[in-house]
């Protein structure tokens, strides 16, 4: 039964408007359509989230003070810290590619610590909502997916196993603080409700609220979930009341963009996989590298785990990614009533796949900046590792735009107004 004072959510990936239960222990409120996750009841409160954020915070600050990687050849040793890959492509000629994983190794991951302590500390204590705190847990959310700490943990792993066979190799103190922080902060997200937090800040809008709006009028926040009356047609104008975020019924322009995306994804793909993405000299001999021959260089050393999780990672995502938007962009545009549901759960798993392309561009960063040994052996990234990183950018910017709402939007019709009804969310 529906109680006017029940929040009222619309699903984030099909639009499906719902009446959110009481949140109890162990309460998972999902879409009775398409299955996504509304809300998740969280055991732990907002004052557990605080403490694994400080955590967090100390053991990042502890992972960029030393060495992560010890590097020693012929009597000469180099070490590498969390930021000398990027310092090395900035160093190398690649300023481009040197920001870019300054940005998704350090930046990102630090704003994202910062920014929910300063959102989550005060709420946590019983205090109003800092200033600026709408707008920065809006940030928040959006740098989720651009953290990367634990893709370059993986870039990490990749880069020893290259090495072990020429040099000598020492993890250093920061390693274990790194492996910490990446446990700790999924342990911090997996604690905390972004519902709690953004309910705190501003209450959801309630069923007693929207029960004399026309259910196709509702808008929903794309990134708090706000559930707000739009003008008749349901193209929304404005702010959103509580974070500022612009408001739209469904993202603009979500198709033309996403095409333009994959085809600039598409025509990049070509020169990343032809044009080397690294050199090796090793006592005065170049040998560059593309990505295809550096997963044989791995198979023929007989270490098969890395390289298939390489040519998965960096050959098999980025093609399955762009197939699979191509095709949801197409289904789209037919106005396909098929499969919805598993449409929907493809676009889930493109938008969660994409980042752990950036493997190889992090192994880049490191032996660029633990082999510079002059005259005995030096690495130094190539223009494939720029086409390459410009195709995983471009990809996860064309999951981005796509609006999965468009798919439950095609015909026919009466699905849709049978649909369009409140219903209670589920566990």
């Amino acid at each position: 039964m529906t109680a006017p004072d029940h929040p009222i959510l619309l699903c984030h990936d099909c639009g499906a408007p719902h009446a959110l239960p009481p949140a109890l222990p162990g309460h998972r409120a999902e879409c009775h359509r398409c299955g996504a996750v509304l809300r998740h009841f969280r055991t732990g409160g907002l004052g557990h989230a605080v403490a694994l954020a400080i955590a967090s915070t100390i053991l990042f600050v502890t992972a960029n003070l030393f060495p992560i990687l010890t590097f020693e050849l012929e009597g000469r040793a180099q070490t590498a810290t969390l930021l000398s890959g990027s310092v090395a492509l900035w160093d190398g000629g690649y300023e481009v590619l040197g920001v870019l994983v300054f940005f998704v190794l350090f930046l990102a991951p630090l704003a994202q610590v910062l920014g929910t302590l300063y959102v989550v500390m005060p709420l946590a204590a019983g205090r109003t909502a800092a200033p600026g705190a709408a707008w920065t847990f809006r940030t928040v959310a959006r740098l989720r997916r651009w953290a990367m700490a634990e893709v370059f943990l993986l870039g990490l792993i990749v880069a020893y196993v290259k090495l072990s066979d020429l040099a000598e190799l020492e993890p250093g103190a920061s390693l274990a603080a790194l492996v910490a922080f990446i446990l700790v902060q999924v342990w911090g997200e997996a604690s905390l409700s972004p519902f709690e937090v953004w309910e705190r800040i501003a209450p959801q809008t309630r069923v007693a609220q929207a029960a004399n709006v026309d259910p196709e009028r509702l808008t929903a926040c794309h990134d708090c979930h706000q559930v707000v009356a739009g003008p008749d047609g349901g193209e929304s104008q404005g702010a959103c009341p509580r974070c500022g975020a612009r408001l739209h019924h469904r993202k603009p322009n979500s198709l033309p963009r996403g095409w333009a995306l994959i085809s600039a994804a598409t025509i990049l793909y070509i020169p990343a996989n032809l044009l080397p993405i690294m050199t090796v000299v090793y006592f005065g001999a170049g040998q560059p590298d593309t990505i295809l021959s550096g997963v044989e260089a791995l198979i023929a050393a007989e270490m098969w785990p890395v390289a298939l999780l390489v040519f998965f990672a960096s050959i098999t995502v980025p093609v399955l990614k762009l197939i699979g938007l191509a095709y949801l962009l197409w289904t789209v545009q037919r106005g396909s009533p098929k499969r919805q549901r598993d449409r929907t759960r493809l676009y889930r798993l493109i938008e969660g796949v994409g980042r752990w392309s950036m493997v190889d561009i992090f192994m880049i960063s490191l032996l660029a900046a633990l082999v510079q040994l002059g005259t005995i052996a030096t690495i130094h990234a190539e223009l494939g590792a720029v086409a390459f990183a410009a195709v995983v950018i471009i990809t996860m910017l064309a999951s981005e735009s796509f609006d999965p709402r468009l798919i439950w939007d095609a015909p026919p019709r009466r699905a849709q107004r049978q649909d369009s009804s409140m219903i209670d969310a589920h566990d």
